[in-house]
């Protein structure tokens, strides 16, 4: 029986570790919280989960609160007018494309906390401990395969920047969420559906339908261009004051929001999240010594900002990937080639994705224009911009370059 030790309990370790457990492996999974701490902790995240995602889950029976969660059904875009063409809150223009199935957002604190339960109940050992690297190279020597996929911490020290994926040494927005009860569906499209709202030089308001351990919610991200005005967060504010200003800059630059949000209130008391992270893309191998080798996943090699939703769903296709490798590896050695070459079939998923939301952190290209403004009046445009939520591969076939955007453009006479 092969012994694998995983280092990191959130979507992609955890995905990992229970699908490997019930296919035979002896898996250790180390995790710096308890599930109750887990579930008593701060939100941690914004994630929502496309069809291509739940359908890796339900295959591997971890879709558990399927049921309890809003089926979101398509993705608005709105961009407000540019502020030296008009006052601030008017919009310029705004379209919503249907999804081919529906997608979901449970609050990590619930599903991580549910996952790692579940891995304890059919047998799995957990060590309950903050992994250090002086730790690993001992640990290291009792396993097949070590694993990192805790994408905070010193362990992420281990793996080098790659300079030629990671254009940015700094974080290109500043990130604040909030998770509320008690907001309205919109008048003329109450189904659940993300909303993205640009307000040009300025940021985006991401807003999207989910599932809190006090049930179903909304969630509010800010992503805010440094510096800007949408970039009030420093003071890290409770709750309470966190939402007043949320209703504020709403207020102010996204009043059609405003109105299904002013009679919201928080989850709990734990409900917000603050930050910001440059992007990076890092070596999957980290050395402890000439002969000990650890091997990175998810946000440990690639980590996006969250501006196109991409971050849980490219820790399920990596998990996924992984697996799929590591059944057909046998009783092989998991050495250096097999973990380069692993990571390269996954970069093949995730580089697309990462230079699609890199190039959208940047200000936007004309080309990128054209495709909005065409999808305002063309429901197939439509269509085909918000299916590259969740086959982000295919944005590579047309959106990248202006060539491409113009040839489909004229096909279908737009």
């Amino acid at each position: 029986m092969r012994r694998i030790l995983i280092v990191g309990a959130g979507q992609g370790g955890l995905q990992l570790a229970l699908c490997l457990q019930a296919r035979g492996y002896e898996i250790t999974m180390m995790s710096a919280r308890t599930p109750e701490e887990i579930r008593a902790g701060r939100v941690t995240s914004t994630q929502v989960m496309f069809w291509t995602s739940l359908d890796i889950e339900r295959e591997n029976g971890l879709d558990l609160w399927e049921p309890s969660t809003p089926r979101i059904v398509g993705q608005r875009s709105t961009v407000a007018a540019p502020p030296d063409e008009a006052p601030p809150g008017t919009m310029g223009f705004t379209f919503i494309g249907r999804w081919d199935s529906y997608a979901q957002s449970v609050d990590q604190r619930v599903k991580m906390a549910g996952w790692l339960e579940l891995f304890e109940q059919r047998g799995g050992n957990v060590v309950y401990h903050g992994a250090m690297t002086s730790d690993l190279e001992r640990l290291s020597e009792l396993y097949d395969l070590t694993i990192i996929a805790a994408g905070k911490g010193e362990l992420v020290e281990l793996f080098d920047r790659d300079a030629g994926r990671s254009p940015y040494d700094r974080p290109q927005r500043h990130l604040a969420g909030i998770y509320v009860h008690g907001s309205t569906p919109m008048p003329e499209y109450p189904e659940p559906h993300v909303r993205i709202n640009v307000v040009p030089g300025v940021g985006e308001a991401i807003i999207m339908p989910g599932y809190t351990h006090t049930g179903a919610c909304e969630i509010l991200l800010w992503e805010a261009i440094p510096g800007g005005p949408l970039d009030v967060w420093d003071d890290r504010p409770g709750p309470g004051e966190h939402l007043r200003r949320t209703l504020e800059l709403l207020g102010t630059y996204l009043p059609w929001e405003y109105e299904r949000f002013k009679d919201a209130e928080p989850t709990d008391a734990r409900s917000t999240l603050i930050g910001g992270y440059a992007p990076v893309v890092r070596d999957p191998v980290g050395r402890l010594s000439d002969t000990a080798l650890v091997f990175g996943m998810g946000d440990v090699v690639v980590a996006n900002d969250p501006i196109t939703g991409q971050g849980a769903n490219n820790a399920c296709h990596c998990a996924d990937i992984y697996l799929k490798r590591i059944l057909a590896h046998g009783d092989r050695p998991f050495d250096e080639k097999w973990m380069r070459e692993t990571f390269e079939e996954y970069w093949e998923y995730a580089g697309p994705v990462t230079r699609y939301t890199n190039m959208v952190l940047g200000p936007p290209p004309e080309h990128l224009l054209r495709v909005l403004g065409a999808a305002v009046e063309h429901p197939e445009v439509a269509y085909r911009f918000v299916r590259g939520s969740a086959y982000p591969g295919e944005f590579q076939d047309w959106i990248m370059e202006a060539e491409s955007v113009d040839a489909y453009l004229a096909s279908v006479g737009a």
